[in-house]
């Protein structure tokens, strides 16, 4: 009969045994990619590729979960079918990359250069596309670039928050909430005009679609703006009031998450 100590050693080595054969069979995964760029269906989960050199390469249905390929270069690689699902492709160049019927679930892709690259039935659930450069229409939603809007405005960055709600209302021109956003911004930019022509577009939008919320917080928003163009019209000196009501509706817009 073995004994208790006897047993455990073997199952020791055996599992040691096996860990190092799924490491080594990674390993030469890896040194198949970076020695021929060619490497379809290898495990490369987790793998550390930062940098890499892979113009050209062929992934198709590679496993690539969680693998770190933030600024390397896969210009025009094949990745059809990849597993990508939790990778970092931040700030890497797939210019001309063939992601179609990828999962890029999670994915970070923050300033990525997808310029070209076909994306077709990829699946893009919780990417992080913020900043990407040539991020095709399909792949992203109006409710997307507004969020982004907001996040750079609440950073001060209104140059940049206006470009996203451009963005949003080329996909969708009558799209209230970015209007509204829109107004915002350009009033911090002290653009009252433009503001107040996008507040007077956000109401007539939400009181078209039947949103007494939006169309009250608009409202609100382009009467403050008229008294404060008016004002200045006259000359007059904006009193104490005056900014109290700016405050209200900031407070309207965070509460109603307009803004």
């Amino acid at each position: 009969m073995m004994k208790l100590g006897t047993i455990a050693a073997l199952t020791l080595i055996g599992t040691t045994g096996l860990t190092s054969g799924v490491m080594a069979e990674n390993l030469e995964h890896m040194r198949q990619l970076l020695s021929t760029k060619s490497c379809p269906g290898c495990d490369l989960s987790g793998a550390g590729l930062v940098f890499a050199q892979l113009a050209g390469a062929d992934l198709t249905g590679a496993n690539l979960v969680r693998a770190n390929l933030s600024q390397s270069d896969l210009t025009g690689a094949n990745l059809t079918n990849a597993n990508l699902v939790g990778a970092s492709l931040s700030s890497a160049n797939l210019a001309g990359a063939n992601l179609a019927g990828a999962n890029l679930g999670g994915a970070d892709l923050r300033g990525a250069y997808l310029m070209n690259v076909n994306l077709e039935g990829a699946d893009l659930t919780n990417a992080n596309l913020r900043g990407a450069v040539g991020i095709p229409l399909s792949a992203i939603t109006k409710e997307d670039l507004l969020t982004w809007g907001n996040e750079e405005a609440e950073r001060g960055n209104f140059e940049h928050a206006i470009a996203y709600y451009n963005e949003a209302l080329n996909l969708d021109p009558e799209y209230a909430q970015a209007y509204l956003s829109r107004g915002v911004a350009r009033n911090r930019m002290s653009d009252k005009t433009g503001a107040l022509a996008d507040a007077n577009r956000a109401s007539e939008l939400y009181f078209v679609s039947g949103d007494p919320t939006g169309y009250d917080a608009s409202k609100l928003f382009a009467s403050a703006l008229e008294a404060e163009l008016e004002a200045a019209q006259r000359g007059r000196r904006r009193g104490s009031g005056f900014f109290d009501t700016l405050g209200n509706i900031g407070v309207m817009l965070l509460q109603f998450g307009l803004f």
